[in-house]
């Protein structure tokens, strides 16, 4: 009996010809494709997913405190008072002013938003004919030539989102600029049983904000860039898998 044109095809595909390969490509290769292909197409469609709703493993690089400058080297003149050994005015008193100095971020953030939106379209349609009494077309029925239609749409939207973080976080000064500002940056590394947790905050703030304490609220920060979150297996255990991040991408509801 003689083969479908599918299983000659495929008969072709897994034999070998005896003068070579098939199509110039060994079998193994065109098995180890099939292998490879399907977990390729998997970290392909949950990579944007991770990226996007994922949190890091680890902590971000950048956040080390910084060192004050090493002060020049002075020429020697007899005197005995030096402003680089450490002088500080009367009216600055002991607040952070210079690069290294560590001063503290009050995180009072509260951030509340609501959105809601609401859509409704509705339209309708009519069409008659009413044929004539009498001559070649009456015997049409009049309730036979009546058509309509209408489409109706009713879509509703709400969203409200609260976030609150609360604590403190101490930081270095990274630099000081020309305009009385300064970019601080520092973080918090707390190492649980349970996994590790760590607060990563950098922004730009004005001497003139920091009390006698040398502390300033997060909302007096700007650009403010707060990280929070740690790893572990709790961290894992409220994350979602591999598997269910990949069929929440290809699919279409």
């Amino acid at each position: 009996m003689m083969d479908s044109p599918f299983e000659a095809a495929f008969s072709a595909s897994v034999t070998p010809h005896a003068d070579g390969p098939v199509d110039g490509k060994p079998l193994g290769l065109r098995l180890l494709a099939c292998l490879l292909i399907p977990p390729a197409i998997v970290i392909a469609a949950i990579a944007p997913a991770n990226r996007a709703h994922g949190r890091p493993t680890r902590p971000a690089e950048g956040f080390a405190p910084a060192l004050p400058q090493a002060p020049a080297p002075r020429a020697p003149d007899g005197a005995i008072f030096n402003v680089s050994a450490g002088y500080t005015g009367l009216v600055e008193g002991r607040r952070a002013h210079a690069v290294g100095d560590p001063l503290t971020i009050i995180l009072t953030e509260n951030l509340n938003s609501t959105k809601t939106a609401a859509s409704k379209t509705q339209k309708n349609g009519a069409f008659n004919v009413v044929p004539p009494s009498a001559g070649p077309l009456s015997f049409l029925d009049p309730n036979a030539l009546k058509a309509s239609g209408g489409s109706s749409f009713n879509g509703q939207g709400n969203a409200t989102q609260t976030s609150t973080l609360g604590g403190e976080v101490s930081v270095t000064i990274a630099e000081v600029r020309p305009n009385g500002t300064a970019l601080v940056k520092g973080e918090k590394r707390l190492l649980l049983s349970q996994g590790q947790e760590w607060v990563q905050v950098s922004g730009i703030v004005r001497l003139g904000d920091i009390d006698a304490d040398n502390r300033v609220r997060s909302t007096q920060v700007a650009d403010a860039r707060v990280t929070y979150t740690g790893n572990g297996s709790i961290g894992r255990a409220s994350r979602e898998g591999w598997l269910s991040k990949f069929f929440s991408v290809i699919t279409p509801f």
